[in-house]
């Protein structure tokens, strides 16, 4: 029986981006036969006190849940910590747990675990396989962390690539990510790409009139631009916020934000600071169960990543906007990987970071077009249906696992 150990600091039943594709792909795995265990904290993403066990057996999967510090995302020192101490918790239990011939497959949260699981690998005999949701420490850089602005973050980066060139296979979620890799001097024949992906089978275009959602939230009578999930640093805004001050007096068009991270809070501020309450909804994470309904409250998701941040980070949220089959407004450079597969399937629009009035302009034609609306969301899942499915990544994960463990 292959044997297959996930490294990442969150997994199931916690409910960020990560965790849920990991738990995914470790579920399959284990349905299908592997052996599968994940060596994770004891933390939820929104609950850093949280106490989970310390060690069961969910679905067929092993956790192995290791102590951490638990200062949580709100401060980067105390994040610093949290990571450090995952670090050296999960050397640890790797160590104990890898036997020759394992497949050890590092994800990116926290960023350069690889560098604490390559020599792991190399002394148990075992292989390794990175699974890069983002790079490090160029993401870093790009967000103006200043120690890693510096021959700290040159000498990390040079480490990184080690790692990346030493594994047996380096599995990244973008064609822009992938030639990032290579450019670091990593062999392609290294190099993967499986897009990320989200439960196309549980996620599935409900109308407004079967989503009890649009009533509860007062979204009645509404055209609803939303945000879903994760607001964080690599996240654009101003745009966005630029567009609802032209809009403000539109009181047809409301801004519904589901989610959290360190941007939700501050756009929270900001709408509040420039008196738009009146056509924003805040609203935390919902239950992954109603997830179909949160992402189908919508007639258009946005989605944003600062232009620097290109081939470094894919933003994931789009599978899951796609498979509820709404059209998509992309706040990114227009050669970014989520713009070209926005222009190319025809499922929304692409607006460049600082064009607020023509993000506005499109909100209010989408806003008394709901043919063209709903005929984007249309290609937005016949897209998802025709290439981005779950059980094509796990079909292309079974590859990578099958070449590389032999």
């Amino acid at each position: 029986m292959k044997r297959v150990i996930f490294l990442n600091r969150f997994f199931f039943p916690d409910h960020s981006a990560t965790s849920q594709l990991l738990s995914d792909l470790a579920f399959h795995l284990a349905g299908v036969g592997f052996d599968t265990h994940v060596i994770t904290s004891r933390q939820l993403y929104e609950l850093p006190d949280a106490q989970l066990a310390s060690n069961e057996n969910v679905r067929g999967v092993h956790v192995h849940r290791v102590a951490t510090t638990s200062f949580g995302r709100s401060r980067l020192w105390g994040r610093g910590i949290d990571y450090l101490s995952y670090y050296f918790s999960t050397s640890r239990s790797l160590f104990a747990l890898t036997r020759p011939g394992d497949t050890v497959i590092a994800m990116t949260d926290p960023p350069l675990i690889s560098l604490f699981a390559m020599p792991v690998a190399r002394q148990r005999h075992a292989f390794l396989i990175n699974w890069l949701q983002d790079i490090y420490p160029e993401t870093a850089i790009e967000l103006n962390i200043p120690v890693l602005k510096s021959p700290v973050g040159r000498g990390i980066a040079m480490l990184r690539d080690r790692s990346l060139k030493t594994a047996t296979a380096n599995v990244v979620v973008g064609s822009q990510m992938a030639r990032k890799v290579i450019s670091r001097n990593v062999s392609a024949s290294r190099v993967r790409v499986i897009p990320n992906w989200t439960d196309d089978n549980e996620i599935r275009p409900i109308s407004h009139a079967n989503n009890p959602l649009r009533q509860q939230w007062g979204l009645e009578d509404k055209f609803v631009v939303a945000y879903s999930g994760n607001l964080g640093r690599a996240h654009e805004f101003d745009t966005l916020l630029g567009a609802a001050e032209l809009l403000k007096n539109n009181l047809y068009i409301v801004f519904v934000c589901v989610g959290g991270g360190h941007s939700f809070d501050d756009l929270s501020r900001r709408v509040n600071e420039r008196n738009l309450q009146h056509i924003f909804r805040f609203f935390p994470y919902q239950d992954r169960n109603m997830l179909k309904y949160s992402l189908s409250v919508a007639d258009v998701h946005w989605i944003s990543l600062k232009p620097q941040l290109e081939g470094l980070i894919v933003p994931s949220k789009f599978y899951g906007v796609a498979a509820a089959g709404r059209a998509i407004v992309a706040i990114t450079a227009k050669h970014g990987e989520i713009a070209q597969l926005v222009e190319q399937s025809g499922c929304g629009v692409v607006i460049e970071p600082g064009d607020a009035t023509r993000l506005a302009d499109i909100l209010i034609g989408f806003s008394t077009n709901a043919e063209r609306v709903a005929d984007m969301g249309r290609r937005a899942r016949e897209m998802l249906e025709a290439h981005f499915t779950r059980q094509r990544a796990f079909e292309r994960w079974r590859a990578v696992l099958d070449e590389n463990s032999d």
